[in-house]
């Protein structure tokens, strides 16, 4: 896979005003965490908007990734936590917890997932940056 951590997510850009046209679509702002996802074969990695790793805090993400058809995939998203028919931040903030068997507990309880924004890396290897 050409794209490896870390990387930069694909961020919205400020602009004077909102853009209109049948070419345009919008998206809520999601309360949670910004990550890439990296995944080749079984293994996957999830990496912070700063950089850092994500896996060992969300192993159900990470199961629910590797369960996915494509073996190879460069992914932009969020990782929530719905609660009660809404997202919940402090889920996601107890879950950055040093105990594994804690952070093993969380999940069972409320499980996260990811929200994708973008493909970035294909399953042959391709890098769609460019596009």
């Amino acid at each position: 896979m050409p794209l490896k951590p870390p990387l930069p997510p694909m961020e919205a850009k400020s602009v004077a005003e909102i853009p209109v046209g049948d070419e345009w679509q919008y998206e809520p702002k999601w309360d949670g965490f910004r990550c890439i996802a990296f995944r080749a074969g079984d293994e996957v990695y999830l990496q912070s908007k700063a950089g850092q790793p994500l896996a060992r805090y969300f192993p159900d993400v990470v199961k629910s990734l590797v369960q996915l058809s494509a073996k190879r995939f460069v992914i932009d998203g969020e990782l929530v936590i719905p609660v009660n028919g809404a997202l919940s931040f402090d889920e996601l903030q107890l879950r950055l917890h040093p105990a594994a068997s804690r952070v093993q507990k969380l999940a069972a309880a409320h499980p996260a997932m990811m929200v994708v924004f973008d493909l970035l890396g294909d399953p042959s290897g391709k890098s769609l940056l460019s596009l």
